[in-house]
């Protein structure tokens, strides 16, 4: 044995550290498993050090120890993320949002109905009006999205706009001389579709209640579909009331106004003003309610899909035929989570009135028509200094995600009723038809020999990679098709090495009232050796 005229001595590990020093020892910076686990073994070396020194993969005492950094870990992470869902801009759970949202008094739109125009036809001359009764204005067909039963309520229309204001029944009434064939009036085509099922509920208000309220009993409810109809010995409360983003935006205390509160799977409570804001109905009113239930994308279905008989208070001789003279478009699921944190924070800002360009752009891609419909907008002023106060609005309707259409006669009034109750009054408003430019692609992709097992799903992830980068929320009026932001989100999908566009040379810039919509799309895949 050779000695090196040194002793090691382990007399360190015989001290014990005291309990009020040991705190000193935890390292609160760490919040991830590798980290805590050094952590605690460093930990047990200065606390225990003749207790426990078996620090191998093996021991018993280093599985507790790991089992405890996993905890940690876990638990750490969860507090991230449930500080990061306090914040709006961190935020990614869409109840966490909404609740963020109700604090501004912003709420989430809901979802939206299809709507098309629909055509009743009578076998014999009826002379004079009749009724459809509430239970027989709902028709079903199968959705052409998910195969599954999709429910449509039949409305009349009267200048261009739908007459979805109650009534005390939910019945509906045709007059014959609203009818487009005054000869025979046998043929009306002064009606519409709109997407959902009707219910219809009755009732009194709770006399313990000093704020009103009614929970609706089904749902899901369609976003700006519930009319409500109060009838009360006091002329002011009795009448139809009119659906507000907030109560707290009422300007008196004899408004006819309803606010709607949401759950997570868009169940309905309708909130009444307290009289001070709005109308609080009496203890001795009862109210009607009609609503839908359903909406999103499911609804949206080709011409001619309704097609059957409906029930009358005609004779049983006269025969009607009901059908959906055009396509049912407009049918939106619930606003996403990107959408509200882009469009909200401006909607709170703009606190309930239209003073500035933005302002008036907001609340126009915000609006929701009585068909459920929503639009693009943007909105200029002319470059006259005779014409500084007069805004024009270019619309167009969306029909569905990928799609736009000119805007109906029913959304332009519509929108232009709601700004006129909230614009400045030297401003004038003029509504203007946006215009589409339609465009065909033909995409090629490269890829490796090798992947030609797996050309049906990469070409399948280039096609969502296209549609999305062309999805309506994502592209505006005046935004430019540029190649290289296409290609560059080509490229983002592992398979591909290289992309191009065969029939688009240079990019393709629009005018300020333009939006760029995709028509056709081809997609080609050539294999590299």
């Amino acid at each position: 044995m050779n000695l090196s005229g040194t002793v090691q001595s382990d007399y360190l590990k015989l001290s014990t550290l005291p309990l009020l020093k040991r705190k000193n020892l935890i390292n609160f910076s760490n919040n991830d498993f590798i980290a805590i686990r050094e952590s605690l073994i460093n930990y047990a070396k200065a606390a225990y050090p003749g207790e426990y020194e078996y620090f191998v993969e093996s021991d018993l005492g280093m599985m507790f120890i790991e089992m405890i950094a996993y905890l940690g870990s876990v638990m750490s992470l969860k507090a991230d993320m449930l500080a990061n869902e306090n914040y709006l801009s961190t935020a990614i759970q869409r109840k966490s949002i909404s609740k963020l949202l109700r604090l501004l008094g912003v709420r989430m739109r809901g979802p939206l109905s299809a709507a098309s125009d629909a055509q009743l036809v009578l076998s014999n001359t009826p002379g004079g009006q009749f009724t459809i009764n509430a239970q027989d204005r709902v028709f079903s067909v199968n959705s052409p999205e998910d195969g599954g039963v999709v429910n449509y309520t039949l409305y009349t229309v009267t200048n261009g706009l739908v007459n979805n204001l109650p009534s005390d029944t939910g019945d509906l009434t045709i007059r014959t001389l609203n009818s487009s064939n005054p000869t025979t009036n046998t043929i009306y085509d002064n009606l519409a579709f709109q997407e959902g099922s009707l219910v219809t509920e009755r009732g009194s208000f709770n006399s313990s209640e000093s704020l009103k309220s009614i929970v609706l009993n089904e749902g899901p409810v369609i976003d700006g579909s519930v009319q409500i109809y109060i009838t009360s010995n006091d002329s002011d409360v009795e009448g139809a009331y009119t659906e507000v983003e907030s109560l707290f935006f009422a300007s008196g205390t004899n408004e006819r106004i309803f606010e709607i509160s949401y759950d997570d799977n868009y169940n309905a409570t309708v909130l009444f003003g307290d009289g001070r804001v709005g109308i609080n109905p009496d203890s001795t009113s009862t109210y009607f309610i009609a609503y839908r239930v359903g909406g999103g994308t499911r609804g949206n279905i080709p011409k001619n899909l309704i097609n059957t008989t409906i029930n009358t208070s005609l004779a049983p001789t006269i025969t009607a035929t009901i059908t959906n003279s055009s396509l049912a478009t407009g049918g939106q699921n619930a606003e996403t989570v990107d959408q509200a944190r882009s469009y909200a924070p401006l909607t709170f800002r703009r606190q309930d009135r239209l003073v500035t360009l933005d302002d008036y752009q907001v609340f126009a891609n915000q609006f929701i028509s009585t068909w459920g419909s929503v639009g693009k907008a943007k909105a200029v002023t002319r470059k006259a200094y005779c014409s500084a106060n007069i805004i024009d609005i270019y619309v167009l309707e969306r029909a569905n995600n990928l799609q736009l259409q000119k805007a109906t006669t029913n959304f332009k009034t519509n929108l232009l009723n709601a700004i006129n109750k909230k614009k400045m009054a030297t401003d004038e408003i003029v509504i203007v038809d946006g215009l589409l430019r339609t465009i065909d692609l033909v995409v090629t992709i490269k890829v490796d020999e090798e992947q030609k097992p797996n050309q049906v799903s990469i070409l399948n992830k280039v096609r969502d990679k296209i549609l999305n980068y062309m999805n309506v929320d994502n592209i505006s009026f005046g935004d430019a098709l540029r190649i290289a932001e296409l290609n560059r989100e080509i490229f983002e999908i592992e398979e591909v090495r290289y992309s191009t566009l065969d029939n688009v040379e240079q990019d393709i810039q629009v005018g300020f009232n333009e939006i760029i919509q995709l028509n056709n799309l081809t997609i080609n895949i050539d294999f590299l050796a």
